[in-house]
C-alpha cells in the first residue's frame, strides 16, 4: 500500500444514496482470485443498462475522486467493492455516511473514505455537476476536504490510527512487518519440530 497524504483531482458525481456493494461490483465478478482487474466491473450493471451512466461520460474521464450520496458501500462485506474502485483509479470517496465494513476495508487498502456533512456533500456534488473540471483536494494529514477555488472546505473525521496507517502506507501486512525483528527472534526460539513462518532459515 502506498502512503496517502494529499489527493487532488477531479471528481465523478454519483448522485445516488444507499449504494450497496453488489451495485459497486456485481456478484458475477467475484469469481476472480486476484485483487486486480476489477475496475472494468465497477458499477457494471448500471453501466450496461444506462448508456449515459455518469462514470462513462467523457467529461468525467480520469477522475480520481467519487462524490456520492449517503450510505455508500452498505450491504455485504466484500472487499472487491474497494478493489474495483481503486482499480478504476478512484483514490477517495466522499459521502455523508458509509457502510461500516466498507469504510474499514477502504482504509486498509489506501482508498480514503471521507465523511462530510450532508449539506457540504450536496454543495460538492452540485459544483462537480456544474463544472466537471472542479478540482477537489482531500488532505489526509490535515483532515480537510474541499474545492478551495470555489470557497468550499471542511474538516472530516479520521481517527489518529487510521490517519497514521494512510500516511505511512501500512496495510495489515505492513503493520505486522513493523515487528519483523521480534517475530524473527521468536521463531528462532521455537523447537525444530514446530512450523516456521520462513522455511528457508
Amino acid at each position: 500500500m502506498e502512503p496517502v497524504r494529499v489527493i487532488t483531482g477531479t471528481a465523478v458525481p454519483l448522485d445516488r444514496s444507499d449504494v450497496d456493494t453488489d451495485q459497486i461490483i456485481p456478484a458475477s465478478w467475484l469469481k476472480r482470485v486476484e485483487r486486480t482487474g476489477f475496475g472494468v466491473g465497477l458499477f457494471s450493471a448500471w453501466r450496461q443498462n444506462e448508456p449515459d451512466f455518469v462514470l462513462d461520460r467523457p467529461e468525467f474521464a480520469g477522475a480520481t475522486i467519487l462524490v456520492a450520496g449517503a450510505n455508500f458501500g452498505i450491504g455485504s462485506s466484500r472487499e472487491h467493492a474497494v478493489w474495483a474502485l481503486a482499480d478504476h483509479g478512484i483514490r477517495a470517496v466522499i459521502s455523508p455516511r458509509f457502510g461500516d465494513i466498507f469504510y474499514n476495508n477502504a482504509t486498509k487498502t489506501g482508498l480514503v473514505p471521507v465523511v462530510v456533512e450532508p449539506g457540504f456533500g450536496r454543495a460538492l456534488m452540485d459544483a462537480v455537476e456544474a463544472d466537471p473540471a472542479t478540482e477537489i483536494t482531500v488532505d489526509v494529514e490535515r483532515r480537510l476536504v474541499g474545492a478551495v477555488a470555489i470557497g468550499l472546505e471542511a474538516p472530516f473525521p479520521l481517527d489518529d490510527f487510521t490517519r497514521y496507517r494512510l500516511l505511512e502506507g501500512l496495510d495489515d501486512i505492513g503493520l505486522t512487518l513493523r515487528h519483523e525483528p521480534a517475530i524473527t527472534a521468536y521463531e528462532l526460539t521455537r523447537p525444530d519440530w514446530m512450523p516456521l513462518t520462513d522455511r528457508t532459515t
